[in-house]
């Protein structure tokens, strides 16, 4: 158990070595300082009655607006934008620790070490995806309070939002760890995982696609696709959709149905267990 934890500590410090964890923590903060002294609210009886964003007066009109509404708008286009945002960033500071570990020199002090191949790499997963909670959680956390200080308005749903982002990641983390044991290539790993993305955010529009294909086995294989990637737009939207709540149209509170989260948990899963079987069998 204390080499698990070593090999999960040794994620930070290698983060930390490459200056990943302080440009990760950096870009956070540069953006919650901008929003703090960007946006300026001016709340009177509980509504809206000016606001001033990067120093410009935002014309309310004659009538002041409902400040809860205006709020929860705010929050859930932000939940959507830090969705997208937040996954990038995860990919980009994780994807090199599967190639990392299997450099020369550096698999073989691993494997000293009185831990299973399958442990090892699952204390490196676990340990991106704490590095990644812990930024997304920052993040999430940090706005959420500015929110509650500007207006005075306590909406925990938008918190709550961190972990439907935190499953997205955690699939395509997986995918990039098995991308990871097959090719030991930190560029590859992260332009695989953000073909998956995009690829499966096309794809949430299967129907249509595979109604235009003039071939069967065309329209067939986008409709397999789409079953077998992570539903990275529908996760999107179910992030926009919680934050919102009632206050949402109905098309973004169908968004929050089971089917995306278990087939993007099978697909991470599957991903997971592969990469697992690879680094197990590989020869070094």
């Amino acid at each position: 158990m204390r080499a698990l934890a070593a090999n999960i500590e040794e994620v930070f410090r290698e983060a930390a070595a490459r200056w990943t964890l302080v440009a990760y923590f950096a870009l956070s903060s540069l953006f919650i300082l901008i929003f703090a002294v960007a946006v300026n609210l001016d709340v009177v009886n509980g509504a809206l009655a000016g606001a001033k964003i990067f120093g410009q007066n935002v014309h309310m009109g004659r009538q002041s607006v409902d400040l809860d509404k205006l709020v929860l708008g705010f929050e859930s286009g932000f939940a959507g934008f830090l969705y997208v945002v937040g996954t990038f960033l995860a990919i980009f500071a994780t994807a090199h620790l599967v190639p990392r570990l299997m450099e020369k020199g550096t698999v073989d002090l691993y494997l000293s070490r009185p831990v299973g191949r399958v442990p090892l790499l699952l204390s490196r997963y676990a340990g991106g995806m704490l590095l990644s909670a812990s930024n997304v959680i920052y993040l999430l956390g940090a706005m959420w309070l500015l929110v509650i200080w500007k207006t005075h308005l306590v909406h925990p749903r938008f918190f709550f939002a961190a972990g439907i982002i935190l499953f997205g990641i955690a699939a395509l983390m997986a995918f990039a760890f098995l991308i990871g044991t097959l090719t030991s290539s930190t560029a590859v790993s992260i332009m695989a995982t953000f073909a998956v993305f995009f690829l499966s955010a096309i794809l949430s529009n299967h129907d249509r696609i595979a109604a235009a294909l003039s071939a069967q086995w065309a329209a067939t294989l986008v409709q397999g696709l789409y079953w077998i990637f992570p539903k990275t737009a529908q996760l999107g939207a179910a992030v926009v959709a919680l934050v919102m709540g009632d206050e949402g149209p109905r098309r973004m509170r169908d968004a929050l149905t089971l089917q995306p989260f278990v087939t993007t948990g099978l697909f991470g899963a599957v991903c997971l267990a592969l990469a697992c079987l690879r680094f197990r069998r590989k020869d070094f």
